[in-house]
């Protein structure tokens, strides 16, 4: 074999390498795109879909939400004043901690003092996690002593549910502190369904319309 014709059949081995290469690269970055995009289940492929309202499917959903919301994990930190409650029968938390401006405590009582970013070992001791905190002063997002229907105008309404867009509200399911919930450390209640199925039905109550429960 001349010279020419190695050089011609080595750049035709190169090209064909280099081809393979580029289809092999291509079909990884399109399987762990779709590994991505299930990875972000639930809320993802919802987002993009329009509203298909129906009152009754969305209604029966929210009562779902509003069970878990009214539970201690959820409520506890929702309080109608500026203490915190605390433990499955939602008292006054013992220690009189105050929300603060920002809903992390004031002066030397703050709540990552106590609440640290995981749970502290052992019974009823502090839940932790790295955002523990109130809402905010100026949103306070009350929980306690709501009925449905407040309680649903309140979550869609973006001056009192500190300025959720619908999308960001979709999304607020996977909150790091929503999730929180489920995990409360030992001796704490969970609340009364899977996160998987409050998620399915806060989705569910939002995609059909978001719409409140009849006052009572």
């Amino acid at each position: 074999m001349n010279q020419e014709t190695k050089t011609k059949t080595h750049s035709f081995f190169t090209r064909r390498t280099a081809g393979v290469l580029s289809i092999i690269i291509f079909g990884m970055a399109v399987v762990t795109s779709a590994f991505r995009e299930k990875e972000y289940d639930p809320t993802k492929d919802i987002r993009f879909n329009k509203i298909n309202k129906d009152s009754v499917e969305s209604v029966t959903a929210f009562a779902t939400v509003y069970k878990v919301l009214m539970s201690p994990r959820c409520m506890n930190c929702h309080p109608a004043g500026d203490i915190p409650l605390q433990g499955d029968d939602s008292h006054l938390h013992t220690m009189a901690p105050k929300r603060g401006v920002e809903g992390k405590g004031v002066y030397s009582m703050k709540c990552s003092n106590c609440h640290q970013v995981t749970n502290s070992p052992g019974l009823h001791t502090p839940p932790g996690n790295p955002d523990w905190h109130l809402p905010p002063a100026n949103m306070k997002m009350v929980f306690e002593g709501k009925t449905a229907n407040e309680l649903a105008r309140q979550l869609v309404d973006p001056d009192k549910n500190g300025h959720k867009s619908m999308e960001r509200l979709l999304a607020h399911a996977q909150d790091g502190l929503v999730i929180a919930g489920w995990h409360p450390g030992e001796g704490r209640t969970l609340p009364p369904v899977s996160h998987k199925e409050f998620t399915k039905a806060w989705v569910t109550w939002i995609k059909k319309g978001a719409y409140a429960p009849k006052p009572q």
